[in-house]
């Protein structure tokens, strides 16, 4: 109960912004569907990707460990946007263990 607890104090100082995106985070990790992220059999190896692209949700997470800011991560894949990496990082909180395998996998190959 203590996070319960943490997040309860936050609350007075969050913006209504910040409120309602703290509200779809839930929502979203409740409900376990994240839009903009997709898994196709036959593309990158049916590893959940950002839709419209064949980024692998590893790969990004994998950057974000080596130290890549979401910005550089931008400008590194022109075809993101804002939002499909805030549905990356609610796809590796949810799916974490996933992830794990994917980039140790990834790194042995």
């Amino acid at each position: 109960m203590d996070a319960l607890r943490q997040v309860e104090n936050l609350l007075p100082v969050l913006t209504r912004a910040e409120k309602a995106q703290l509200l779809r985070m839930v929502v979203q990790d409740l409900d376990d569907a994240f839009p903009g992220v997709e898994s196709t059999p036959g593309v990158s190896g049916g590893d959940a990707c950002i839709v419209r692209t064949r980024i692998p949700i590893w790969v990004l997470e994998q950057a974000r460990r080596l130290g890549a800011s979401e910005e550089e991560l931008l400008r590194s894949y022109p075809t993101l946007r804002a939002e499909d990496i805030a549905n990356a990082w609610a796809y590796v909180r949810s799916h974490r263990s996933e992830i794990e395998d994917q980039i140790r996998d990834n790194e042995s190959a």
